[in-house]
């Protein structure tokens, strides 16, 4: 008779998905089941991604609220942002969150290990201590990393997890890239009182949502004092005798900064975890290929998370873990579904959006277009300047609102609710019959009765 395995399930990776389906496998399967992690627990979202972006968002919309609060009447004035007590406290809160993951696991009786870990074989873990384990199956739950092409002075580059640990804030930041986390840095320091340049090398920032939706970010940004620069790349940076970067770029100009930061993309992590050796499959940038059920070529082997590249989003990660552990430990077979997947972009003015882009959706099937675009309340009666954006895709032949997409502050918090009401399949006339809640932003979603074009 062969020997059993050490455990029911070994987990490789400490993030959201990891963690998730550890805890899923372990309290409510009944599996013996232990991670290995060899950083801090919590992966990239709670220890160097939304969790500590979100506090600083929060942190660098206060000179706007302050400036605002003076025309409603009130005596206030800023002084200075303390950058070293903030992120002191923003440290504390992410230890506080680290250790709640931790008792998560404990409760579930999950055994940690805090090493790296490999595979041997498919059922054969290898802990760097030397230890060698075995598990009916394995889940890798690696996560991805930043990604900063090779180039004349890349080594003088930050990245996005060096942004909440900085000594202090700089004078002036340049931020190479287009997604959302290179813009939603350029807001935030651009917030906090740094001179920001965001260079990309595309026609336009965020590529893959909404072309109006994007376009009206970028707008907002440039009138908020951020030197947005699309269509430009870097040549070479090079350091100077004075201690600042100088930055070459390929349209023909020299620029000085105090700190470069790069956030052009992300890649996996599966180097050196032995994954093809065994059979494996590895896409071409790096992400393990797997089936709907999260397995890959390799039986006793699944994944889930970034490491699988589908959709990048820490909520997707943690369906994609507690499906694998329903269907793998607790008899409840059922896949994650990456459909109608709504997300944020947390700059300033946010971005919201779920569904199809109006760009998609009018290379399927006929729709019609439903947008409108105002300036706020709150803002108008202060004399600014910003305006919001809301914009439904509907299908011409079934009215199904087939996408949203919303620029506004709160964007966030709008789309989530629009998210459940598009998976139900609402309609046009659905929305319309829903009667609004005013005064606010989110009543244009309801009173929008003509199309501003169709296609």
């Amino acid at each position: 008779m062969s020997q059993p395995f050490d455990y029911d399930l070994f987990v490789i990776g400490g993030g959201s998905g990891g963690v998730r389906a550890a805890r899923i496998a372990a309290a409510e399967g009944g599996a013996r089941v232990a991670l290995a992690e060899e950083d801090r627990m919590g992966g990239t979202c709670v220890i160097r991604g939304c969790v500590p972006k979100k506090l600083m968002v929060f942190a660098s919309s206060y000179p706007a609220m302050l400036r605002e609060a003076v025309t409603y009447g009130w005596q206030v004035s800023a002084g200075g942002f303390d950058w070293p007590a903030f992120r002191s406290k923003l440290e504390a809160e992410l230890d506080r969150l680290e250790g709640a993951y931790r008792n998560t696991l404990a409760k579930a009786g999950v055994e940690v290990f805090n090493v790296r870990a490999t595979l041997d074989d498919p059922h054969t873990v290898r802990l760097t201590t030397g230890q060698v384990v075995t598990a009916r199956t394995i889940l890798i739950a690696t996560g991805g990393r930043p990604f900063v092409p090779e180039f004349p002075g890349s080594d003088l580059v930050m990245t996005s997890n060096d942004m909440f640990h900085l000594p202090e804030l700089p004078k002036r930041l340049l931020i190479v890239g287009g997604g959302y986390i290179a813009s939603e840095f350029a807001c935030i320091m651009n917030g906090l009182g740094v001179r920001v340049s965001q260079f990309y090398r595309g026609a336009q920032i965020l590529r893959g949502f909404d072309d109006e939706a994007r376009g009206h970010v970028a707008n907002a940004m440039r009138m908020k004092g951020i030197d947005l620069r699309t269509g430009t790349s870097i040549i070479r940076l090079q350091r100077t005798p004075e201690g600042t970067i100088r930055a070459t770029t390929t349209d023909g100009h020299d620029c000085e900064f105090d700190a470069v930061m790069y956030a052009t993309g992300r890649v996996p992590n599966t180097e050196g975890l032995g994954l093809e050796a065994l059979g494996v499959g590895i896409g071409r940038r790096g992400q393990i290929e797997v089936d709907g059920w999260s397995q890959t070529a390799v039986p006793s082997i699944f994944a889930v998370g970034d490491v699988t590249d589908r959709i990048n989003l820490t909520p997707v990660a943690i369906r994609e873990g507690h499906a694998f552990a329903d269907t793998v430990f607790r008899g409840v077979p059922r896949q994650a579904e990456h459909d109608l997947v709504a997300s944020a972009v947390f700059t300033q003015p946010e971005l919201g959006s779920v569904g199809l882009t109006e760009e998609a959706a009018r290379e399927i099937e006929p729709i019609e277009v439903y947008a409108t675009a105002f300036r706020p309340m709150q803002s108008a009666f202060a004399g600014d300047e910003d305006r919001v954006l809301m914009k439904l895709i509907v299908s011409r032949a079934t009215r199904r609102v087939l996408g949203c997409h919303i620029v506004a502050p709160g964007a966030g918090e709008m789309i989530q609710l629009a998210a459940i009401a598009i998976r139900m399949g609402a309609t046009k006339e659905d929305f319309d019959r829903t009667v609004a809640v005013h005064p606010t932003m989110a009543e244009e979603l309801v009173t929008l009765r003509t199309p501003v074009r169709k296609a």
